[in-house]
């Protein structure tokens, strides 16, 4: 049955038919096992009680907030101050890409938005400067890997409503692995702006254009932390923060009229149609993931797993394995959707903290995004920095190299996940 159902998805995926059918003829193979009488009963239960969970529903509000930041003008100046920051670095350019990844993270928790809103500025731009378009846009697509990792994040607020594990101490655990890919993107650009001969294009800013910077962007910046400080301090839920967050954002773009009453419809045209496709996904892959169960998928997987069931760092080394072949070739969320159930049993047995788990998987989902041949943010980049995708699937191949770096370091380094969530937790 299993096999079966793989090999009936790939087949799908291969033809080119909208996740949400694929994974819909694989539920429909599906119970073909189990049973059609089965099916109308089984089918709208699992569906709906998939997307029937509370902490869901600060995704549309996450994502929300991200839109009318984008549509209220407080992207460019997030841009601004780090470009005041590092902009004046040898490749400056290349490091004002990943520190506005990271101020933008703290608002979305969408790489695939953080690609489409800072390539769309800042590809051109790198180009200029002296690297070449695909660099500039792996670049990018790369350093929004840091979004989904950064709280809040998409993909933690799921893992969490899978899992029974707190959004909060996700969303801590997730800070250190978040400044340290960054910081590893960093060090890249550094090598590779020597590599392609870039000078430095602006002289050290003042600490007083610092200054101005930071105060033009600190209503992008209160924004983190109104999300980060409620949960943590037990004040809201993710759900009561996302809806803060865009209650925030859109006074303060009505109040200053950066943000027009028909910006913020679009934003929220915007966040409708997105939420859709993702609450879709979820309540499909429900069903599936419902099936895999049924087949005793969880037991066959820990069969597997179980020689290295006696180490912690083996059975995670394992489990990244299973979770990055898986991704290439199916979309992020149900991919983290349908694997999720079946490796929490193993992790379990091995010892394995939740929350390093859950940052473990989530930087696994995320480096996908950039993986070929089905990543979402190679073809964004590729579209909005008009490079040739093909050789955007070469290129991006040392960035991909670089993230699992990182990812090995947080296997080996359990302490980089969790020791923000122990002390403030």
């Amino acid at each position: 049955m299993i096999l079966t159902m793989l090999a009936v998805m790939l087949i799908h995926v291969v033809l080119g038919l909208p996740l949400f059918l694929s994974l819909m003829a694989t539920a429909v193979v599906g119970f073909s096992f189990v049973g059609f009488d089965q099916m109308a009963r089984i089918m709208p239960q699992q569906a709906f009680g998939g997307i029937d969970v509370f902490s869901l529903m600060a995704i549309p509000l996450f994502i929300l907030a991200g839109n009318l930041m984008n549509n209220g003008q407080m992207t460019p100046r997030l841009l601004a101050l780090a470009d005041r920051l590092v902009g004046h670095f040898r490749g400056g350019l290349g490091h004002v890409n990943v520190t506005a990844s990271v101020f933008f993270a703290g608002v979305n928790g969408s790489a695939v938005a953080d690609t489409s809103a800072l390539g769309t500025l800042l590809i051109p731009g790198m180009r200029q400067a002296g690297f070449p378009g695909t660099y500039a846009a792996g670049l990018t697509a790369a350093s929004s890997l840091i979004g989904p990792i950064v709280p809040p994040s998409i993909f933690m607020i799921l893992y969490a409503s899978l899992t029974g594990t707190s959004v909060g101490s996700l969303f801590l655990g997730g800070v250190l692995p978040g400044i340290a890919l960054g910081l590893a993107f960093m060090g890249m650009n550094v090598v590779y702006a020597r590599i392609y001969n870039v000078e430095k294009n602006q002289r050290r800013a003042k600490l007083r254009e610092i200054a101005c910077a930071a105060y033009e962007a600190l209503p992008a910046l209160i924004a983190p932390v109104i999300i980060v400080a409620g949960i943590v301090l037990g004040i809201v839920t993710p759900t009561e923060s996302g809806a803060l967050t865009v209650a925030y954002v859109l006074i303060w773009g009505l109040w200053t009229r950066n943000l027009s009453v028909r910006n913020a419809w679009i934003a929220l045209r915007e966040t409708s149609i997105l939420t859709s496709a993702v609450f879709v996904i979820i309540a499909i892959s429900s069903i599936v993931s419902w099936q895999l169960a049924f087949a005793n998928a969880p037991q066959a997987f820990v069969g597997v797993l179980e020689p290295f069931a006696n180490s912690p760092t083996l059975t995670l080394i394992a489990i990244s394995g299973v979770t990055f072949i898986t991704g290439m070739f199916m979309e992020e969320v149900s991919a983290l959707f349908l694997l999720t159930p079946i490796i929490l049993p193993v992790a379990q047995i091995a010892g394995v903290d939740p929350v390093h788990l859950g940052i473990v998987m989530t930087l696994n989902i995320t480096i996908a995004l950039i993986t070929p041949p089905l990543g979402a943010c190679i073809f964004v980049a590729a579209a909005v920095g008009k490079v040739d995708i093909t050789r955007l699937f070469v290129a991006i191949w040392p960035f991909i190299a670089v993230a699992l770096g990182v990812l090995l370091v947080i296997i080996l380094i359990p302490g980089l996940t969790t020791w923000l969530p122990s002390r403030l937790m």
